[in-house]
C-alpha cells in the first residue's frame, strides 16, 4: 500500500509546516522573485538600499568652525576624550556624530528684573560667546545641544536679578557707580565655569515704565542745569579774583613808581631826550622856552622848511 502525503513535491517539510495562508503568500513572492528578475539583482539592490539609508551614519562631515561628539550605543555611550576635528570622518553605522558650532555666536535675549521697589526694570541684552571646544564630549553629555537656553541665559538671569534686586529704578536707570558693568564681570565669570566661554555681555537697553523714565529723566536734566549754574557761579568768582589781583598789581606798581619819580628826575629824562634829538642829523628842533621849572617844548620844523622853499623860488 503505497505511503500518501499531502506535502507538494516543490516544497520541503518545514515550508508544508506553515499555516495556509503563510504558504500562499511565501509562494507569490518566489514566483515573482523567479518570474522578474534573478536572485543576484535582488541582492545588489538591497545592497544598495542599505548604503542609501546607512550613507549619512557612516560618513559624518564636519565644517570649519565646528567639533563633532561621538556617541557609540553598543561601546560606553558618549565619547568624551576625544573630539572630531574639521574634516571627514568614517564611522560604524550603529554610532553617531553630534555636531556643534564652535565659533563666536551671539544670541539676544530680554527679561524683566525687580527692584527694591518692587518696580519692574525691562532689560534687553546681547550676550557673545563659544563653546569650549576641548569639553564639547561632557557638555553634550551633561547639558546637551540647547546649552544657551540651559546654562548661559539663566545664570546670566539670576546674577542680574540678584544683584539689580537690591538697588533703585534710578540707580539701575542710570548705571550708578558702574553697578551693571559690575553684574556683568560677575555673571560672565560665573557662566564660564559651565562648559562655555562668554566673551562680553552687552546690555542693549534699559527699560522702566513710562511715569518713573519721565521723572527720572527730568530730575536729571534739571540736575544738568544746577550744575551748570553753579559752573557759571565759579567762574564768575574767578574772574572776580582774578580782577582784583590785577588791579593790586597796578596799584602796587604805581605806588613803586610815585616813590621813585620826582622832578628832577623827570627834568633829566627830558634834557637827554632834547640832547639826543638834537644832535640828530635830520632833526631841526624849534625849542620854545616853557614855565619856570618846566622842560622846553620841542617841534620838529622839517615841515616847515620844505613849504618854505617854493616861496624863496618865487622871491628870486
Amino acid at each position: 500500500m503505497a505511503h500518501t502525503s499531502d506535502t507538494p513535491k516543490n516544497e520541503s517539510p518545514d515550508k508544508a509546516s506553515l499555516p495556509k495562508p503563510m504558504m500562499k503568500f511565501w509562494q507569490r513572492i518566489k514566483n515573482h522573485i523567479s518570474l522578474k528578475m534573478p536572485a543576484k539583482v535582488a541582492l545588489v539592490l538591497l545592497a544598495l538600499v542599505l548604503l542609501i539609508v546607512l550613507w549619512k551614519r557612516a560618513i559624518v562631515y564636519i565644517e570649519a568652525g565646528e567639533g563633532g561628539v561621538l556617541y557609540r550605543p553598543f561601546d560606553g555611550g558618549v565619547v568624551t576624550d576625544h573630539i572630531l576635528t574639521e574634516g571627514i570622518h568614517f564611522l560604524f553605522p550603529l554610532n553617531y556624530a553630534a555636531i556643534y558650532d564652535t565659533r563666536v555666536q551671539i544670541i539676544r535675549h530680554e527679561f524683566d528684573v525687580l527692584t527694591n521697589r518692587g518696580l519692574p526694570v525691562t532689560l534687553k541684552v546681547a550676550v557673545r560667546y563659544r563653546p569650549i571646544f576641548e569639553l564639547l564630549g561632557v557638555l553634550h553629555q551633561k547639558v546637551g545641544p540647547d546649552y544657551p537656553n540651559r546654562i548661559i541665559l539663566p545664570q546670566i538671569e539670576s546674577v542680574l536679578r540678584k544683584g539689580l534686586g537690591n538697588h533703585t529704578p534710578e540707580e539701575i536707570y542710570t548705571n550708578k557707580g558702574m553697578l551693571l558693568s559690575k553684574l556683568i564681570a560677575r555673571a560672565i565669570e560665573e557662566v564660564g565655569r559651565k562648559f562655555v566661554i562668554v566673551d562680553d555681555i552687552v546690555i542693549r537697553s534699559v527699560s522702566l515704565p513710562s511715569g518713573v523714565r519721565t521723572a527720572i529723566e527730568e530730575k536729571l536734566v534739571e540736575e544738568q542745569h544746577f550744575l551748570a549754574y553753579t559752573f557759571k557761579l565759579k567762574a564768575e568768582q574767578q574772574e572776580a579774583e582774578r580782577k582784583r589781583i590785577e588791579a593790586a598789581g597796578i596799584q602796587d606798581y604805581a605806588e613803586k613808581i610815585n616813590a621813585t619819580m620826582s622832578d628832577r628826575v623827570l627834568r633829566w629824562h627830558g634834557i637827554q631826550a632834547t640832547k639826543d634829538l638834537a644832535s640828530s642829523d635830520n632833526a631841526k628842533v624849534v625849542i620854545i622856552g616853557g614855565q619856570k621849572d618846566g622842560l622846553p617844548l620841542m617841534l620838529n620844523a622839517g615841515d616847515w622848511a620844505d613849504n618854505s622853499e617854493p616861496e624863496r623860488q618865487d622871491k628870486q
